[in-house]
């Protein structure tokens, strides 16, 4: 806590009441209880986690300059971190750690962003590039960034990262470590038609790191994206979701490969009520080890259930049918956006077709002025595909 202290102070320190017109502090925190019982394993996992951010930004004008730091602290740690083990115990991906968590520089206009440094970069649904901040640790990116708005309804955002802050933490090491480096070119351009928001991207990742599955995880993906919603009567609205993209090996990757994205959602939208389901598939080419459809800096938590199967894609792919419900309520005596929602998935490989699992994931949530109360369960069945799991979260989350 000491240094992000000392961080924070340094912000305020550096803009000087003649340069900064604005300075506003930065603080959060999060406590997590994580339970896990995994049937291949003999012992169950318990994580009671905190989590600590605090920095400043000080802006004048168009520019800002922006530090944060973080810690995390473990004091209930019975659990496989995925660096010191012990590996009878479940993975919670969340190592005790202590960091520089942001540290950037922007300008910012109507037509124009500009981000240099340490920073968050999340683009579209997260699922080829985002924060992953579900974990505790979560993921930065190292890089420039430009988001430009030409004209009304037209975006570019462009980025190169020249190195990726991994959920791993200072002790990262080996194929989980604490940062990968290599070019990353993330170009994603979109455009508000009036259907939808239509978007083709460009993401170009490469993983240089000759211990994170020997380069295995370099990979060029180009696809198209379309996300809208139209009212069909009443209140009620069809939101919807389609995407493609095709995938193969860059840079140093030894294997070649390609393979296939696709995403199909729908749901019902009104009265709070959300009603709805779809299909995800990535795909395989030869059924080699890191030859199917990788996401390696998306948040992948978002997907495919929250049990964490598939957080790499398996050598014969996975496809993955689901249904989803939810409720969101405007307010319940003193807590607001209380919100309740419920999936259920079905999992198969795309080659061979055979069945992987089901899994059911369940959500409350309701916030209470600064505070967010969530509680969280996935269960996961096995049929093809790893082992029964269950695991369950009670989270807090605190924001200044």
């Amino acid at each position: 806590m000491q240094a992000i202290r000392f961080l924070a102070a340094g912000t305020l320190l550096a803009a000087s009441p003649a340069v900064a017109q604005d300075i506003t502090p930065l603080l959060e925190a999060r406590l997590r209880y994580e339970h896990v019982e995994q049937a291949d394993l003999p012992l169950e996992a318990d994580a009671l986690v905190l989590r600590v951010r605090a920095g400043a930004m000080a802006s004048s004008g168009p520019f800002s300059l922006l530090a944060e730091g973080q810690t995390l602290w473990a004091p209930v740690d019975d659990y496989n971190d995925g660096l010191h083990g012990p590996a009878m115990r479940p993975l919670v991906a969340d190592p005790e750690n202590f960091a520089l968590y942001r540290a950037q520089a922007q300008y910012r206009s109507d037509a124009l962003v500009l981000t240099a440094g340490r920073q968050r970069i999340a683009l579209d649904d997260e699922r080829f590039i985002g924060n992953v901040a579900f974990r505790a640790n979560a993921q930065t990116f190292d890089a420039v960034r430009a988001e430009i708005s030409p004209a009304k309804g037209l975006r570019a955002d462009l980025s190169y990262a020249w190195s990726v802050r991994t959920i791993w933490g200072f002790e990262g090491a080996g194929a989980r470590p604490q940062a990968v480096s290599g070019d990353k070119i993330l170009a994603n351009l979109s455009w508000a038609s009036p259907v939808g928001k239509v978007t083709g991207f460009a993401y170009l990742l490469d993983q240089d790191e000759a211990a994170l599955q020997e380069y295995r995880q370099s990979s060029q993906s180009y696809g198209l994206r379309l996300a809208g919603a139209q009212p069909v009567g009443g209140e009620w609205g069809l939101a919807y979701q389609l995407s493609h993209a095709r995938q193969s090996d860059w840079r140093g990757n030894p294997n070649d490969y390609s393979a296939r994205y696709w995403l199909a959602d729908a749901a019902l939208e009104g009265g709070g009520w959300r009603l709805g389901g779809g299909y995800e598939l990535l795909g395989a080419d030869n059924g080699a080890a890191l030859t199917s459809f990788q996401t390696p800096l998306g948040t992948n938590f978002k997907f495919q259930g929250w049990s964490d199967k598939f957080l790499t894609t398996p050598l014969d792919g996975v496809q993955d049918l689901y249904l989803q419900g939810g409720l969101t309520l405007k307010a319940v005596g003193p807590a607001h956006g209380v919100g309740l929602q419920a999936a259920y998935h079905w999992y198969r490989s795309d080659r061979h077709d055979r069945p992987y699992g089901t899994e059911l994931n369940l959500l409350a949530s309701a916030t209470f002025a600064h505070t967010l109360l969530s509680a969280r369960y996935a269960h996961y069945e096995a049929q093809r595909f790893g082992s029964d799991a269950d695991r369950f979260w009670l989270q807090i989350d605190w924001t200044l």
